[in-house]
């Protein structure tokens, strides 16, 4: 084989190596590819979590502001009454 012939197998041989170790080396492009994929995941969740916020920040504006809401959730959560309410409860209900 004549030089010439050597020096452009050598090269293409280092060019290949090199484009193994972009695609599947670190921080080549299959981490790249599994970056943006964790990325997209974890901004998902962020956006839950904005919008969890968000209504937290309603109810506890409405908690502190809104009688007729801790009425409700008296009621509901904690089965309280109201002054001069009358609880009738059925037989069915007893027995259980």
């Amino acid at each position: 084989m004549s030089r010439q012939t050597l020096l452009l197998n050598l090269s293409i041989l280092l060019l290949a190596v090199l484009l193994l170790i972009i695609i599947f080396g670190d921080k080549g492009v299959n981490d790249l590819r599994e970056l943006k994929t964790e990325r997209s995941r974890l901004i998902g969740i962020n956006l839950e979590l904005e919008r969890e916020n968000q209504r937290l920040y309603r109810e506890i504006k409405r908690l502190k502001t809104d009688p007729a809401y801790i009425e409700n959730i008296a009621r509901r959560e904690l089965g309280m009454v109201g002054k001069g309410e009358v609880i009738i409860r059925s037989q069915k209900a007893q027995k259980r």
